[in-house]
């Protein structure tokens, strides 16, 4: 099958999926007010498989001429991952800083599942390396939208699931059958389930013997009886929204919701870890490393925007040449190119799985990309917002800026420096609103901090990964307290 059309993307979202939002069952996806927005903002990624521009970067031909989408290609070399993160980040710029996500996640997932299911065939004589490649082909072949289920509910985040006063609280096997295993429990945070095909679900965390229930990695199209998805409302707006007043979030949206599994029927050719408590932790670990590269990839447009952002409207209030608007760029530079520098550099210094041969970005250069942004973001947001001033959330709205009684004022006093033109600051003005100080703008500061993991999780990964014997051992050699090796 060849690479999908938009059109057919879409139409693909029209079956019997079960849908809520707020409270109320949704007929069709792709014409609900708010729903429906995600999907066509989620079209980005086919809609560039056919424009000439993109096309090289969307798409990539198997050694029998078969072209199929590059986010499904498995990645060999840092070139690989390096050729990802363009695409990435290219869509992410076509989504004015929202990511599309519908095949970025799910082709983290079938990475990881292929690096795990190899070590676990290997260790224990399993069979799930030939079910998770036949699940990626069918995907692949299909140019299908994969959506991933992972962070449980939880619950009592101190308590094991084998320990919690509700085991649905994690997602686990009531039954297991000749055809397949029975599953029950809630994941949260579910992004782009709302619009897309499939669902992987992975495991949220490591686990003891007495878990092995909990222990599950599965896939399922998004129709499945018994799978319900809860869409969140945050930062939805029934009514349209005018692309003067709101020039992103008029035409991009991305949905969430939480993630129900009502007795949910799982064939096992698509089970890829049933009870095998030792690899939920690597399964887990695994995924991380895959998205936390995606994670930074498409963060570079929005920090890129913000030094954009930033001169422009200085450069429209006239204060591009004080001194503290100079060392608020200098930071805003310093902070987006550190960003992309060690999110390349993650590329470069790939490692590549012993079993599968897929290549992976360096964890520790991974992390710490990723810490940087979220730690930094919020700092960045607030030299944006000083910049810009108080019109943020003072300014007038797109029906004063049309109106003939009140649009002549608008003209004659949101004027800039000479040579700026009212429509010109307030495009600005509102741009920055909408990315930075509004409920998409608390969206991206809460996803800054929890999106893919939280800091204390990056700190972690930063804390493993690191060689600190290395170190180590030579601040002990220069200091003389043991020889040279």
């Amino acid at each position: 099958m060849p690479l999908r059309t938009p059109e057919q993307y879409r139409a693909s979202l029209r079956d019997a999926r079960e849908v809520y939002y707020r409270g109320q069952r949704v007929d069709d996806v792709t014409t609900h007010p708010v729903i429906s927005l995600a999907a066509r903002h989620a079209s980005i990624d086919y809609e560039m498989a056919e424009d000439p521009q993109h096309r090289a970067l969307a798409a990539v031909r198997d050694s029998d001429g078969t072209e199929y989408s590059r986010y499904y290609h498995l990645p060999r070399n840092p070139d690989d991952l390096l050729q990802r993160s363009r695409l990435i980040e290219t869509a992410t710029a076509l989504g004015r800083t929202l990511v599309v996500l519908i095949k970025e996640i799910g082709t983290d997932a079938l990475f990881a599942l292929h690096r795990v299911a190899a070590r676990a065939d290997h260790d224990l004589g399993t069979a799930y390396l030939a079910r998770v490649d036949q699940f990626y082909r069918y995907c692949r072949d299909n140019d299908l939208a994969v959506a991933v289920a992972q962070t449980d509910v939880k619950g009592d985040r101190s308590l094991p699931p084998s320990r919690q006063a509700d085991p649905d609280l994690y997602l686990r096997i009531v039954e297991r059958r000749s055809d397949g295993i029975v599953v029950r429990g809630a994941k949260t945070h579910t992004s782009v389930s709302t619009n897309s095909n499939e669902l992987i679900v992975l495991p949220t965390r490591a686990m003891g013997e007495a878990d092995a229930d909990w222990a599950v990695a599965f896939a399922v199209p998004i129709a499945t009886p018994g799978l319900k998805l809860l869409a969140s409302p945050f930062g939805a707006h029934e009514e349209p929204r005018d692309e003067f007043e709101y020039p992103i979030t008029s035409r991009h949206k991305m949905m969430e919701t939480t993630t129900i599994f009502d007795d949910v029927f799982v064939p096992w050719e698509r089970v890829f870890l049933a009870g095998e408590w030792q690899y939920a932790g690597p399964l887990a670990l695994t995924f991380v490393e895959f998205h936390r590269f995606t994670a930074v990839s498409y963060k570079l447009p929005l920090v890129d925007v913000l030094v954009g952002t930033a001169q422009w409207l200085a450069d429209c209030n006239g204060i591009a040449r004080a001194a503290h608007v100079r060392d608020k760029l200098i930071h805003l530079i310093s902070y987006a190119e550190t960003v992309r520098g060690l999110t390349h550099q993650a590329a470069a210094r790939a490692r590549v799985d012993e079993l599968t041969g897929i290549a992976y970005p360096d964890p520790l250069l991974v992390n710490m990309a990723k810490y940087h942004f979220a730690h930094h973001y919020h700092e960045s947001v607030q030299m944006v917002q000083d910049i810009a001033g108080g019109s943020l959330v003072t300014g007038p709205g797109a029906d004063d800026w049309t109106s003939e009684l009140t649009g002549p004022y608008l003209r004659k006093y949101f004027r800039g420096r000479d040579g700026v033109s009212a429509e010109e600051r307030l495009r600005a003005i509102n741009f920055v609103k909408d990315l930075a100080a509004s409920d998409f703008g608390a969206y991206q500061e809460v996803l800054a901090v929890h999106a893919e993991g939280s800091l204390e999780a990056e700190k972690l990964m930063i804390w493993r990964a690191y060689d600190a014997e290395r170190t180590l051992r030579l601040a002990r050699q220069m200091a003389g307290a043991e020889p040279p090796r």
